[in-house]
């Protein structure tokens, strides 16, 4: 199985975003993650999608999304032409004596305590997913109450592959 990231640029309709993934759900095709956020332009907004298949699932995917109405451009975001982030909140269970192990876990990540209680923390870190992955990993011996994580974000690197500059959206298929 392969891993794919797609951005999409879409038109800001109503039920967009239930279009694409109903048309992954028809299909059989499974969404890792999905993010969408309106673009500088609020007719536009990107989609990031992270799914995974075979080479020939995979190509399927991209050409069913390029079919759909509401859908302006889809380009595959590689690894080494592109940026990807997450988000991850975590609530980790943390009495006066832990609070200082778990800073010290926060400062090697550089992430941020963003909410203290008597009993627990709130932490945010932004990252690639092995860096949260690692992260979480540095939390085991720590009762985590809850997590949020919001899936990848991405954009390719340069200015070769932007699909979206002053106010037109070009097909890049």
């Amino acid at each position: 199985m392969n891993k794919k990231v797609f951005q999409l640029i879409v038109d800001n309709t109503s039920g967009v975003l239930s279009r694409i993934s109903g048309l992954f759900s028809r299909r059989g095709y499974n969404i890792e993650s999905i993010t969408a956020g309106v673009t500088m332009d609020p007719k536009f907004t990107r989609i990031t999608i992270v799914t995974s298949g075979d080479d020939d699932i995979l190509e399927q995917i991209e050409k069913q999304v390029a079919k759909l109405i509401d859908v302006r451009s889809i380009v595959e975001l590689t690894p080494e032409n592109s940026v990807y982030r997450e988000l991850l909140m975590v609530k980790v269970k943390a009495d006066a004596t832990q609070r200082v192990e778990i800073s010290t876990v926060v400062d090697i990540f550089r992430a941020n305590i963003i909410d203290v209680a008597v009993d627990s923390l709130i932490i945010e870190l932004i990252g690639n997913q092995p860096k949260i992955d690692a992260f979480l990993s540095m939390l085991e011996g720590y009762e985590i109450f809850e997590t949020a994580r919001t899936g990848i974000a991405g954009l390719s690197r340069g200015t070769e592959n932007i699909s979206y500059k002053e106010n037109k959206v070009d097909k890049q298929l």
